[in-house]
């Protein structure tokens, strides 16, 4: 068992009391929030503010909510939230008491949202299933997702971030990997990206011109790596894994990254998080990172927040080999 899973709890009955309340099955992997993140003042700020927003918005309805696991998972809640909000007329029944019957709700609720905030799947940090076991971290970032797209002006509390653990059960035992998660926008991070931030200009406004950016990137990258027999072809698919991005901080950090920290050839999602966020650290600690990042989005291919990284990169060791 990984030793860094035992100290996510803050006392000696913490792992069995999880383990006993959450079965993981083999190849399952679940994301929770640690415990020393529940007591959050700023994370308990924001689950009153929408439990607050829920029984405003229902008043009229006679619905209250004391508990956005307890009382949401059901999609009932939901259900009506939506239909208030945006109008929407939902074909499914208002009440679902079978399991089966909630996960076909559900299904129908969060497929409307996804097509109502215009999300692709890689972008949903939340699902039928997650909703349905009554999981704090994607209720949060489900009720978050329709508030600002719904209630742009409802007052979320800024840099609400969670410590976050992902375990998955593989043949060899659990394996962890740590993260910090933002729930609510880092509004120092968005202020001064919204200034002038070169890739979304770059996205929405020149994309004629991002081929020419990527070729420049992979130069650069390829200029390093190649040292160690390595060839980039695709900043996509290949910094997915993040063992292209440590082996490049490597290489122009001047320092040996230990086999035994890192995962060559990671074979789960859990494992490519882990060589993620360990790059991100890396990449903090020496002062290159001035953003916020969610590993999750290297992970899934985020080209932008990719071509962000590489640029500070870029940025720093490309005026000091010129």
């Amino acid at each position: 068992m990984d030793p860094d899973f035992l100290n996510v709890f803050t006392q000696p009955a913490g792992l069995n009391q999880f383990l006993a309340e959450n079965v993981i099955a083999q190849g399952e992997k679940k994301k929770i929030i640690k415990p020393t993140s529940s007591n959050n003042p700023k994370l308990e700020e924001l689950k009153l503010l929408l439990i607050d927003w829920i029984n405003t918005t229902l008043k009229e309805e006679h619905i209250v909510v004391k508990s956005l696991e307890e009382d949401l998972y059901d999609g009932l809640v939901l259900h009506h939230l939506l239909e208030n909000l945006g109008s929407l007329k939902l074909d499914v029944d208002k009440i679902a008491l079978t399991e089966k019957k909630q996960r076909q709700k559900l299904s129908v609720i969060l497929e409307a949202v996804a097509k109502c905030l215009q999300l692709e799947e890689s972008q949903l940090k939340w699902s039928v299933e997650s909703i349905l076991a009554k999981d704090l971290l994607s209720t949060l970032h489900l009720l978050v997702a329709i508030a600002k797209h719904f209630k742009p002006n409802l007052a979320m509390p800024p840099n609400v971030q969670v410590e976050t653990i992902t375990i998955e059960n593989t043949s060899r035992g659990l394996k962890t990997a740590n993260a910090v998660e933002y729930i609510t926008e880092n509004k120092e991070n968005s202020e001064a990206q919204s200034k002038d931030d070169a890739f979304d200009e770059l996205f929405s406004r020149a994309p004629d011109k991002l081929d020419a950016v990527k070729k420049v990137f992979l130069q650069f990258v390829n200029q390093h790596v190649g040292k160690l027999g390595l060839n980039v072809k695709d900043i996509e698919s290949q910094f997915a894994d993040g063992v292209i991005l440590l082996l490049l901080i490597g290489q122009l950090e001047g320092y040996f990254l230990n086999l035994r920290d890192f995962f060559l050839t990671p074979a789960s999602t859990t494992e490519m998080l882990h060589n993620v966020n360990l790059a991100l650290d890396l990449l903090a600690d020496g002062g290159l990172l001035n953003f916020s990042v969610n590993s999750e989005d290297i992970v899934n291919g985020d080209m932008k927040t990719i071509m962000r990284i590489l640029y500070c990169l870029y940025s720093k060791y490309k005026t000091k080999e010129t």
